[in-house]
């Protein structure tokens, strides 16, 4: 029985709930290995003048301390541009950035080390806020626009309707469980192999051959598996890694870096706030006739992948939505923190809140609902349907979705009876809200559309794979071990994912864009391919009867069930296992390398048109909220989420991947609130301080439904991805609360930023003036 689209447990999951399962912390020391950390810098900006590390390196068990001065070629890195230092160079940028390394014998030494380490500096006023930024002009990057139909301001003007105003939208910190890591283990003739806990294993390889001057062949990196990761580990893993690595050249021992949560939280980019300005102008019917959108995301001290980030913010600001007119805008602002960097979604759930946020203000101010709204706007199958960068939203399931999940969510009779309790209970406020989403899969950097796999076939008739792809709980080895056990016929157990390691699959793109399944399980797949062609050739010898006139066929004989059979006649059948064993012996190959490069897709920055997506998952989320109108608590009464993955792989993972994106995602729109102080300190840097979604938050009635789609055949057994879209279904929750808000004080629900926390909500309740600068302004004329 094939594998694929059946349910079979998480390759890791009985390492996970055992403790068995090895994260890097949980490997065994070396003889010799040092532990290492860093001193942070204790201002958010200014000069610095020196630094004195004599009483740090007097501490008995502290090995060395290293400053700018000991790295051994290049201190700037970054994956877009070397902006980015690895150790203080002069100028201190954030509070939490890397001043002095400290190597120790044991972690007790290690910390006082750090501690004993002084500085001088010249302290200077930090940037800190969006607003300022805009104000100074203080910009990286150039602006990003993508823009089609007339003049915008023309055409905003032509529309019976206009609405304008100001969204503010909060960051994110990923929370992943495993905090930074990683060991470096010194080799022969300078080489180097460093242990990540990395998404990005060819990013490490790079970032510390760089650093050490060595190419990039002395170097490999090694991921097993990271505890979480959500896009934080893209790029963010690179300053432990290349500090470890430094350690272990200087010192000719083993180094380790493990980060506690604090440090980490305090030291590492998030997703990026944002501040957008937008302008609507629409119909009588709540058809949007042209969008203005300009967006500004908090970058931080340095580039990392905020253009990246920002181009999907652009190339998402439609939604599930068919714009005419639109004029998209966006500039990444410096400010003195940490450099922000991806996240689940990357960027895509910026722009999709802030058109959330649009859809339900034209509901509002027409007093439709917005359900109604959406649906006048929401993309067409065979017209209304080629996106404002140019690319045709082919097999567009959107209509359908909203009008099913409106049907078996009761949309309209709860609505009925929302605004019949609103009416009458004086204690709590309900509001309800079902958004769309449309998520496009590739990378929108064309290289990065391709894997790379090893395969290799055993006597035993056992697999060991070997992908670019990096595990971090999201499944993707267990959907892989399937897909190839179904390639052999073969019981999943058979099968073997192993460690990813920059030796064995070169040149590899970073495990995100929710395109790795897609890229490293079509290679693998590829791979399989070509060892069954040799196998087949083989066995269609051994299972021919010449006697009978059965002529050896290569095209009859089938794989299945552990076994090889001619499927003229399937009686004669040869054990897997000694049928590999025979083929060696013949000299058969039974190894190969797959490689898979997604086809169809191309992105022209200077233009902003293109075609920058293989595909789109679609999906779209009803959200029903109380609000206790005294406190602002906030409960997500209930949930139902219907959403588009094609066939899936492996129905048990990809649930697990849509209700945790969802959770996720509705921690960023209601709880999730990053609080710096005045000079640029975060003071949520811990789970007592920074609220992520616990069981309590968890909708008390929470339904997901798969929906039936069998068109997406271009993909890997017509599957679609499923590891960033459901984040955006998180989006609903928010613009529940802003229908909620609109029962009790229209014009205070349009004061509502992201997220919708309990202090925001009874802000907004009180109407009070909004606690950013340049609050939202309605304007309209008919």
């Amino acid at each position: 029985m094939p594998s694929v689209g059946t349910t079979i447990p998480h390759d890791s999951a009985v390492g996970h709930v055992t403790g068995q399962a090895y994260y890097l912390d949980d490997v065994p020391s070396i003889a010799g290995e040092l532990h290492v950390g860093f001193l942070p810098s204790p201002i958010a900006c200014g000069a610095l003048t020196g630094i004195d590390a004599a009483a740090a390196r007097a501490i008995p068990g502290v090995v060395a301390v290293y400053t700018v001065a000991d790295v051994p070629a290049h201190n700037m890195f970054g994956p877009l541009a070397a902006d980015e230092p690895l150790l203080a160079d002069g100028r201190l940028l954030y509070v939490g950035q890397p001043v002095a390394i400290v190597a120790a014998e044991t972690r007790e030494a290690l910390h006082r080390g750090i501690a004993a380490v002084k500085l001088a500096y010249a302290e200077e006023p930090p940037l800190l806020s969006l607003e300022e930024s805009i104000d100074q002009q203080r910009f990286l990057g150039v602006e990003r626009r993508i823009a089609r139909g007339g003049e915008i301001e023309a055409e905003l003007a032509k529309a019976p309707h206009r609405l304008s105003g100001t969204f503010h939208i909060g960051g994110q910190e990923q929370f992943y469980l495993e905090s930074q890591a990683a060991i470096a283990y010194p080799g022969e003739e300078g080489q180097m192999v460093v242990h990540s806990s990395t998404q990005n294993p060819t990013e490490i390889q790079t970032v510390v051959a760089e650093m050490l001057g060595v190419g990039f062949h002395d170097v490999v990196c090694v991921t097993k598996r990271m505890g979480g990761g959500f896009g934080g580990k893209e790029t963010q893993a690179a300053i432990p890694a290349m500090m470890a690595a430094l350690v272990a050249r200087k010192t000719g021992r083993a180094a380790r870096v493990i980060f506690d949560k604090d440090t980490d939280m305090c030291s590492t980019g998030k997703r990026h706030p944002y501040l957008v300005r937008w302008a609507v102008g629409f119909e009588r019917d709540g058809r949007i006739h042209a969008l203005k959108y300009e967006f500004f995301s908090n970058g931080g001290c340095s580039l990392d992948l905020s253009p990246s980030i920002m181009e999907r913010t652009l190339l998402h600001a439609d939604n599930a939505y068919y714009i005419p007119h639109a004029d998209f805008r966006g500039r990444i602002c410096f400010t003195n923190l940490p450099s922000n960097t991806a996240f689940r979604g990357f960027g895509g759930p910026q722009a999709m809140a802030a058109t959330e946020n649009i859809i339900e203000s034209i509901a509002q101010h027409l007093a439709l609902d917005a359900y109604d709204v959406r649906r006048a706007n929401v993309y067409g199958v065979a017209d209304r349907n080629v996106t404002p960068y140019g690319q045709i939203v082919e097999k567009n399931h959107l209509p359908e979705i909203f009008e099913q999940l409106a049907a078996s969510s009761q949309y309209h009779a709860r609505r009925a009876e929302i605004a019949r309790r609103n009416a009458s209970d004086p204690l709590t406020l309900r509001g309800l809200a079902l958004t769309g989403m449309k998520f496009g899969i590739s990378f929108t950097s064309k290289f990065l559309n391709q894997g790379n796999a090893l395969v290799n076939l055993y006597t035993d008739g056992t697999v060991q794979v070997s992908t670019g792809g990096t595990e971090m709980g999201q499944g993707l080895n267990t959907k892989i071990r399937q897909m190839v056990a179904d390639e052999f016929g073969l019981d999943p157990s058979r099968v073997r994912l192993m460690p990813t390691s920059t030796e064995k699959n070169n040149n590899t793109s970073p495990t995100a864009a929710s395109a790795s399944t897609d890229l490293n399980g079509a290679a693998a797949v590829q791979a399989c391919q070509q060892i069954k062609r040799r196998l087949k050739k083989f066995a269609a010898d051994r299972l021919s009867d010449k006697a009978e006139g059965l002529t050896p066929s290569p095209r009859h004989v089938v794989f299945a069930e552990n076994v090889v059979y001619d499927r003229r006649r399937p009686e004669v059948r040869i054990a897997f296992g000694p049928l590999c064993d025979e083929a060696r012996r013949e000299r058969v190959d039974l190894g190969a390398r797959g490689f898979f490069a997604t086809p169809g897709i191309d992105f022209n920055r200077e233009t902003g048109r293109g075609t920058p997506f293989f595909y789109y998952t679609q999906g779209a989320a009803a959200v029903e909220v109380a609000i206790d109108r005294f406190t602002g608590e906030l409960t997500v009464a209930r949930a139902d989420l219907l959403i588009d993955i094609g066939r899936s792989i492996n129905p048990g993972v990809d649930r697990g991947q849509i209700i945790g994106g969802f959770i996720q995602g509705m921690g960023w729109v209601t709880a999730e609130a990053l609080e710096y102080n005045a000079q640029g300190a975060l003071l949520s840097h811990s789970p007592t301080t920074y609220k992520i979604p616990a069981v309590t938050d968890v909708p008390i009635d929470f339904r997901l439904a798969l929906f039936d789609n069998n068109d997406n055949v271009q993909n890997i057994r017509r599957s679609k991805a499923v590891g960033e879209p459901p984040l955006m279904l998180g989006i609903a929750a928010w613009t529940a609360v802003k229908n909620a808000l609109s029962y009790a004080n229209a014009e205070a629900a349009t004061f509502l930023s992201l997220p919708a926390t309990g202090e925001e909500i009874l802000r907004c309740l009180s109407f009070q003036v909004p606690k950013h600068p340049g609050s939202p302004k309605t304007a309209s004329h008919t």
